[in-house]
């Protein structure tokens, strides 16, 4: 029965919050077993899910504009944007150097187009690197949060092992004085 109060416990009933709460209520308490696997559990299912989170987070607060945006810079960075883009210029070019020309060269109407598409382009590249930049973070501070608490458990784990170095050191010297008082006496 313990045991299975004990599995709920370790796979996920406590929520991040009170496993901090509890870890930092005293001080003076020790990390057990049971509480460095939960720890363990909950880093190892947090790791995966971070970046997922995030992602549904900037979702559900993307507007349609935002939306678009990143779907406009995604596709402006791409292979098939720079490849039909190519065929675009290349036809243009060769429909205006035959007999029926609308755009002679040095094509003008070509270079409004292309100086327009820039111009639109370039504020909505920017808005999606602003959200990403925001995304990347978000999660920094993330890893920050876990990276600390992970330093802080080192802490608390080095303070215990240099207390347990201390006490074997204490029992070695013992042992020691008690074999030398036992030595004189035995002869």
């Amino acid at each position: 029965m313990s045991e299975e109060l004990d599995r709920e416990e370790i796979s996920g009933a406590c929520t991040p919050e009170q496993l901090v709460q509890e870890l930092e209520q005293d001080q003076s308490t020790q990390l057990d077993m049971e509480q460095l696997d939960r720890i363990k559990l909950m880093v190892r299912e947090y790791q995966g899910n971070i970046k997922s989170h995030l992602t549904q987070q900037q979702e559900k607060k993307a507007s349609w504009a935002d939306r678009l945006a990143d779907n406009i810079a995604t596709f402006g960075g791409s292979w098939t944007f720079i490849v039909l883009f190519s065929l675009f210029l290349l036809g243009w070019m060769a429909i205006n150097l035959t007999a029926i020309a609308y755009d002679k060269p040095p094509f003008i109407l070509l270079n409004l187009i292309l100086s327009c598409i820039a111009a639109f382009q370039a504020p909505v590249i920017l808005m999606s690197q602003n959200r990403q930049a925001a995304r990347d973070k978000q999660e920094a501070i993330l890893d920050f949060a876990i990276n600390y608490r992970a330093e802080q458990e080192n802490i608390e784990l080095k303070t215990l092992l240099e207390r347990l170095d201390q006490r074997m050191e204490r029992l070695e010297q013992q042992g020691l004085e008690r074999s030398s008082d036992r030595s004189p006496e035995e002869e």
